[in-house]
């Protein structure tokens, strides 16, 4: 992932391409589901954003995160949910838009996932789109307290969530109301993330049949990617809020993969 290009500098061919395999729909139940949002310069979103994503913006600010997701039952539709698997799975996420014949898409960039599921992890960018990175995860939930670790098996992915439920955003939030980022994450519901082929991005739908959140005040954050200087310098990004959702009703449906290529 690089800089963007100077206007003019190269010319950007843009496409929506079918994936190249048939992607079941599968179904289950989100069990808990905590967003981890920060509000980011968008300059800086974009030096590590690859083409066609541009950051999206939200009063003048970037938005990326971390999703910390426990799935249950997880399942092609077709099969009955006793069947089904469960696992502990964490994404780096950026809020981000991008061209498709003229329109304007919006979704997330995922430049990163790590799962508990050596399933999923296998089966990742063959069945289910995208790379599945194994990790290891410690969770604690007490209540209204949760605390998720997890650390990548390869070592170079870490993070730690540790909060309490609570009744509104915050002062700092650059969102009005929960309403406000209710409605933000959930148009943003399509997420493209890097495939094993090179300059192509696999596209994941989530569709929940009852979405809602809660606020979460977060206690301590650590993340390997976004506490790196070097990326995202301290002056340059800070927390906004956080977000709980639990027992949703969901599927995960494919999309095309996104395809870009430069010319000089």
């Amino acid at each position: 992932m690089g800089a963007a290009a100077a206007p003019g500098a190269v010319e950007l061919l843009v496409r929506e391409v079918g994936v190249m395999m048939r992607v079941p729909v599968i179904r289950g139940i989100i069990d808990r589901r905590i967003l981890v949002n920060f509000r980011v310069a968008p300059e800086v979103l974009q030096s590590v954003l690859p083409s066609p994503f541009r950051p999206q913006t939200v009063r003048g600010y970037g938005i990326a995160g971390i999703c910390l997701i426990r799935l249950k039952q997880i399942r092609p539709r077709w099969i009955p949910a006793f069947a089904g698997l469960a696992s502990e799975n964490a994404a780096h996420r950026i809020a981000v838009e991008w061209d498709v014949q003229d329109q304007v898409e919006t979704g997330v960039y995922i430049p990163r996932r790590d799962t508990s599921s050596w399933l999923a992890s296998l089966a990742g960018d063959r069945v289910f789109p995208g790379v599945h990175n194994r990790a290891r995860f410690d969770v604690r939930e007490d209540g209204a307290h949760f605390h998720v670790a997890m650390q990548s098996l390869d070592g170079s992915a870490g993070l730690v969530v540790d909060a309490d439920m609570t009744d509104d955003l915050g002062p700092d939030s650059i969102f009005s109301s929960v309403d406000d980022v209710s409605r933000f994450f959930e148009s943003g519901s399509l997420g493209y993330s890097p495939s094993s082929t090179k300059q192509v991005f696999d596209g994941l739908e989530l569709r929940s049949n009852q979405w809602r959140v809660e606020p979460l005040s977060v206690n301590h954050i650590e993340s390997s990617l976004f506490d790196d200087p070097q990326v995202f310098p301290a002056n340059a990004i800070a927390f906004d809020n956080a977000l709980l959702m639990r027992n949703i009703d969901h599927e995960w449906h494919g999309r095309g993969a996104l395809c870009c290529t430069s010319a000089a």
